[in-house]
């Protein structure tokens, strides 16, 4: 769709040029209507307008709908007076406004996107730059978890004030429902608490974002369709609770050295498993940890997180775990690359999300 459209506009701007080089006789082109110096000049600038805004769509998605929204303006105004030459670039104009209405609506001021770099910047406003988790730091802790520390090679580094992480995957409504390829980022921040997780994927070839915001004590999740059609909108005491349990996941999975937080409560099960209890604004949630031969985070369980329907209209709380796999380093600290969400049902178990980890950078300081 996005190597279409950028092809359109690139098209679109090479055919402009035609008009400036009637107009300043670059060319012989004695099929087209005379044009003015200054139509000529127009023509041009609609050109390279709609050359940068397909440049733009690739390197600035963010901003290229306004690029290209100068771009149809000005070619509707060099189209008018060469009608019967240059009708049909009015079509190709209809087609661009169109992208250039989805963009505004994925990507403009009043877009889920938007609101998400928006509440990222206030955040990182307040980054600190935190000490380094010491020996000392770990003593208070459960055997298992204290190797897993180790594994990953937390100690010496600084505690975690913030992380930024990036990842792509899929996800479905349900055991039998089709998958749905996504991509998404997310930062975390660690005092006060805070999880802002971005995706972007696509429904039967229309773009999809979602939006789950969990600042101070709630959270709220939306989802809409070209940016326009709400497909969920959840908040509320249940989705506090379950994007509690996440928060305290990702903790666990992306930021092992945020688990010294005197504020984590532990419980020793045996080698290989331990109990915490994380409470962050009024909620208190419980998890147990796994680990396996060579102290890695294994799996990770909860009876706390509540299940959204598909169509966000109902929630029940169901039994929640996310195996993990292929550990590999990222910024200095080893962590599992891949992993999964498996709702435990009644009827039995299944994956409804699998997530594989791109970048992960702490302690971050700007977009």
């Amino acid at each position: 769709m996005v190597l279409t459209l950028a092809l359109l506009l690139a098209a679109h701007g090479l055919i402009h040029l035609l008009g400036f080089a009637r107009a300043f006789e670059v060319a012989d082109m004695p099929q087209l209507q005379p044009i003015s110096r200054f139509l000529g000049g127009l023509w041009l600038a609609a050109g390279c307008l709609f050359l940068f805004a397909a440049t733009a769509l690739v390197v600035w998605p963010r901003g290229w709908w306004a690029i290209g929204a100068g771009a149809v303006v000005v070619s509707t105004v060099v189209i008018v007076p060469a009608w019967s030459d240059a009708k049909f670039g009015m079509l190709a104009n209809v087609l661009v406004l169109i992208g250039v209405a989805v963009g505004f609506l994925l990507q403009g001021p009043l877009s889920l996107r938007a609101e998400y770099d928006g509440d990222v910047d206030r955040a990182l406003e307040r980054a600190a730059s935190p000490a380094p988790v010491t020996d000392a730091d770990l003593a208070r802790l459960p055997d298992p978890v204290r190797r897993y520390l180790r594994a990953t090679g937390v100690v010496g580094r600084p505690r975690v004030d913030n992380f930024r992480v990036r990842l792509h995957g899929r996800i479905r409504s349900g055991p039998s429902a089709r998958w749905l390829p996504l991509t998404a980022e997310q930062y975390n921040f660690v005092d006060p608490a805070a999880r802002l997780f971005f995706l972007n994927g696509s429904m039967f070839k229309v773009p999809v974002q979602g939006y789950h915001r969990y600042v101070g004590p709630s959270a709220t999740m939306r989802v809409k369709a070209a940016g326009l059609v709400r497909l969920v909108d959840v908040s509320g005491h249940e989705m506090n609770q379950g994007e509690t349990v996440t928060v305290f996941n990702d903790m666990c999975v992306m930021a092992p050295a945020t688990l010294v937080d005197p504020a984590i409560v532990w419980e020793p099960v045996d080698a290989r498993t331990a109990r915490a209890t994380f409470t962050n604004a009024g909620q208190t949630i419980h998890a147990e940890l796994w680990f396996n031969h060579a102290g890695e985070l294994s799996n990770f369980w909860s009876n706390d997180r509540y299940q959204t329907s598909s169509d966000g209209a109902t929630v029940k709380r169901v039994r929640w775990s996310t195996p993990l796999r292929a550990y590999r380093s990222f910024d200095g600290v080893r962590l599992a690359s891949a992993g999964e969400g498996r709702w435990h049902e009644a009827e039995g178990e299944y994956a409804y999300i699998e997530l594989a980890l791109d970048e992960v950078r702490y302690n971050v300081r700007s977009r």
